[in-house]
């Protein structure tokens, strides 16, 4: 059971937050109990919420890109939930087949030929695990693969934007209201 309240969407009556509660909509289906925890503190998801909007609708990556990192991400920092999100938008979404989204789960990077989402996916990793260690030569591979400076920072706002949501949903115990076999697969 979470850790704070659940808040019922029914009494939601901000324009602001009914109209990101579409976008989360269309990306998951529904809108999940992480962002009804969130509604704790309307006025910050309203403003995070839209920042998050803003990396995955902007800048140098792909949908299907940001939503790698996502998974990679919060499975490293061992967020069930998260990662059952972000695999819930890459198969429903983004139509990623469940098969290949259970394999990303069980795999990791490992499993990613593509030699361009391998790079970011490595990158965000390593920026996850140990930012200190970054060196020139990883940022420089990420512009070897297309990204400008822009790109760049999107990708480390990025990394840090969804830490932040594993944290979140951690610490509060966010009630797990994905399909189970996300669950089952990441076994975190």
């Amino acid at each position: 059971m979470a850790r704070v309240k659940i808040i019922d969407p029914e009494t939601v009556t901000d324009p602001i937050s009914l109209a990101l509660f579409d976008w989360v909509t269309d990306a998951e289906g529904k809108v999940p109990n992480h962002f009804l925890v969130e509604m704790n503190f309307p006025e910050y998801f309203n403003a995070k919420l839209s920042a998050t909007k803003v990396l995955w609708e902007t800048g140098e990556l792909t949908m299907e890109e940001i939503q790698h990192v996502g998974v990679i991400v919060s499975r490293a920092n061992s967020c069930e939930y998260c990662t059952a999100a972000f695999c819930t938008i890459l198969n429903y979404a983004l139509d990623k087949e469940q098969d290949y989204v259970s394999q990303l789960l069980e795999q990791g990077v490992e499993l990613v030929d593509d030699h361009r989402l391998r790079t970011l996916l490595e990158f965000s990793l390593k920026a996850n695990n140990d930012p200190l260690s970054v060196s020139d030569e990883e940022v420089e591979s990420l512009r070897e693969v297309g990204l400008s400076d822009k790109g760049i920072v999107q990708l480390i706002h990025l990394v840090s934007d969804f830490s932040s949501y594993n944290r979140i949903n951690q610490v509060v115990k966010t009630d797990y209201d994905y399909r189970e076999l996300w669950r089952h697969v990441a076994a975190i």
